[in-house]
């Protein structure tokens, strides 16, 4: 676990402020579900929650039909990762941010006439 040196304090609520920068670096925006988790250490783990994550057989599943029926590549993902993908390279998407690969796709698909 990567150290931050930032210490928060929990308010009378039992709430603790994630800092602007850590919340900008990960891209956790108002309203995100967090997931909180305990380790056998006691640590409090924090990760960020993503509905479409839990169904991702049904995704690989909905993704293979989608490619057999279209023949185009399909790729499913949420805010920040591919979850499922068929008729590509796995590898090349598979677990990595959707983000930076979703805009270096649309540069190089949406040109200028």
């Amino acid at each position: 676990m990567k150290a931050t040196g930032i210490v928060r304090r929990i308010d009378d609520l039992g709430r603790v402020v994630i800092p602007k920068e850590i919340r900008r670096t990960l891209r956790i925006r108002e309203g995100d579900p967090l997931e909180i988790f305990v380790d056998r250490d006691g640590e409090v783990i924090l990760k960020k929650y993503s509905p479409i994550s839990e169904l991702s057989d049904f995704a690989k599943e909905y993704a293979e039909a989608l490619y057999d029926s279209l023949g185009n590549p399909v790729l499913i993902c949420d805010r920040d990762t591919y979850i499922a993908l068929a008729g590509g390279s796995k590898k090349d998407y598979l677990n990595k941010t959707s983000v930076n690969l979703l805009k270096r796709r649309w540069k190089t698909a949406l040109r200028p006439l």
